[in-house]
């Protein structure tokens, strides 16, 4: 089903047509014609592979590391923001695909990281 969602990003307003795949997550479709691209945050994994020290967080796409938001030994939450990758001047949210405590850090702000990449385990 699309639905059609309108977004503020720096003051303006833009109308983004989604594809809602099912009741939790919603990937943006395609802009309205005539405003620019905004922001969409990725949804979270549907099933992150559990390892041995726990769940693999991992990149959605290649680009640098603009923004940890976690430490180790941080709590989070399901779909609570942990990461900022920034690809072609856009930041895009990596969200922890389930709750727990941070296991693991793999990768610093600033480093370059490729698509499927484990930036940080959560047990």
């Amino acid at each position: 089903m699309k639905k059609t969602v309108r977004i503020s990003f720096e003051g303006k307003s833009y109308d983004v047509e989604v594809e809602v795949l099912d009741s939790n997550v919603a990937v943006a479709a395609a802009p309205a014609p005539a405003a620019a691209p905004a922001p969409v945050a990725a949804p979270a994994p549907a099933a992150a592979p559990a390892v041995a020290g726990g769940t693999e967080v991992k990149s959605p796409l290649a680009g640098s590391v603009f923004k940890l938001k976690v430490k180790v030994g941080d709590k989070v939450e399901a779909n609570q923001e942990v990461a900022i990758i920034e690809a072609l001047k856009m930041e895009n949210p990596v969200v922890a695909p389930c709750a727990g405590t941070v296991n693991s850090v793999s990768v610093k702000e600033t480093d370059t990281v490729v698509d499927g990449q484990t930036l940080l385990t959560i047990a």
